[in-house]
């Protein structure tokens, strides 16, 4: 199926305040926010932005009007920098963003299929179902004019069970190398038939702490979520990642009773690192890339793979066929290979389960 268009959904903020006719956006001054933070200076977020000067400090006047409060602090020596209010708001909106982007996502993916069923040139799709992660971002957008690939985030568990169930054509799960594999495989097997499916290599990964830049807490382990100074953010019930954590600590002799945060919920890697990044944690765990997005220092736990699922039948179709041959292209391949912690020496590898799991 070739797409004509492609849906897309994004979150926006919006301040009413007294005066104003009706709900005012905040993109604007975000994004701009987010500019002078990167650039240091109000003329080079201008130049990003494609702002005039005089345009730019009237979006900045105005909502430090409405807000009652500076945004910016200008220094000489420094050049200008986010106030504390300023850089609340941004990290705020970041963590929105990071929590809400794979819902989004997934609603933009559901409506773009079931409009391009009423077009007349409407073919064959697939259906996905995984968890968040980088390589599967980036071949939803490598797959956006070629063959359809409908995309529901969901965890492991709940995908394997989808594709059990033919609610789904392919199921994304990961299994950490080495000593956690068996107790991880062991939670899957009851929807993974070595006779009826073929797993499909998407990558290898690093998985681990993310602290702040520098570590001023002095955090090396697992061993480290049990100190009562540690302030700990977790993946949502029935993740994998979270059931990792559980393994990794009960390994550690760590009782989920004495990690400050435990019961805590973040959907995605970026979410955690977000949450992190913001102060609202000192550490959690997540993949390498999320931790470098967001400038914050990664300490390794596991290498992971992950794979899709496929049913042996679905191979030889027109669908699964280009979809393989986008996943062995050189710019896929190219692009999750710079992700920081990817390894993509496997990737678009079929296997069975024995050959994968021997």
């Amino acid at each position: 199926m070739t797409y004509k268009f492609q849906i897309g959904l994004r979150p926006q903020w919006t301040l009413t305040s007294e005066g104003d006719a009706g709900p005012v956006p905040l993109q604007d001054m975000l994004a701009l926010l987010a500019a002078i933070d990167a650039s240091g200076n109000i003329a080079g977020a201008c130049r990003a932005c494609g702002l005039s000067y005089r345009h730019a400090w009237g979006v900045l006047r105005r909502f430090e009007g409405i807000f009652g409060t500076a945004l910016l602090i200008t220094n000489r020596r420094q050049g200008t920098q986010l106030s504390p209010f300023a850089q609340r708001l941004l990290w705020a909106n970041r963590r929105i963003e990071a929590r809400l982007m794979p819902t989004l996502e997934s609603m933009a993916s559901e409506l773009q299929e079931e409009l391009a069923r009423l077009l007349p040139e409407s073919g064959p799709h697939l259906r996905l179902h995984a968890s968040h992660g980088f390589a599967v971002e980036s071949l939803m957008q490598r797959m956006g004019g070629g063959a359809g690939l409908e995309l529901r985030y969901r965890t492991a568990i709940e995908a394997l069970a989808s594709l059990e169930r033919g609610e789904c054509d392919l199921a994304g799960f990961q299994v950490p190398l080495g000593e956690f594999e068996e107790p991880i495989m062991a939670r899957y097997a009851q929807w993974l038939h070595a006779d009826d499916y073929l797993l499909i290599h998407l990558a290898v990964r690093n998985t681990g702490l993310f602290v702040v830049a520098g570590n001023p807490k002095n955090i090396h382990g697992i061993a480290d979520l049990a100190r009562g100074d540690v302030r700990f953010v977790n993946r949502q019930i029935g993740s994998s990642t979270r059931h990792l954590i559980s393994l990794m600590l009960q390994r550690a002799n760590v009782s989920i009773g004495d990690v400050q945060g435990y019961e805590s919920n973040e959907f995605t890697h970026m979410a955690i690192a977000a949450h992190i990044a913001s102060g609202m944690a000192d550490t959690g765990v997540g993949v390498e890339t999320a931790a470098r997005r967001f400038g914050l220092d990664f300490i390794p736990l596991v290498r992971e793979r992950y794979f899709f699922a496929i049913r042996r039948s679905a191979l030889e179709t027109p669908a699964m066929r280009e979809l393989l041959a986008i996943l062995r292209s050189p710019d896929y391949l190219g692009y999750v290979g710079q992700l920081a912690g990817y390894d993509t020496r496997d990737t678009g590898r079929l296997q069975t389960l024995d050959e994968a799991f021997s």
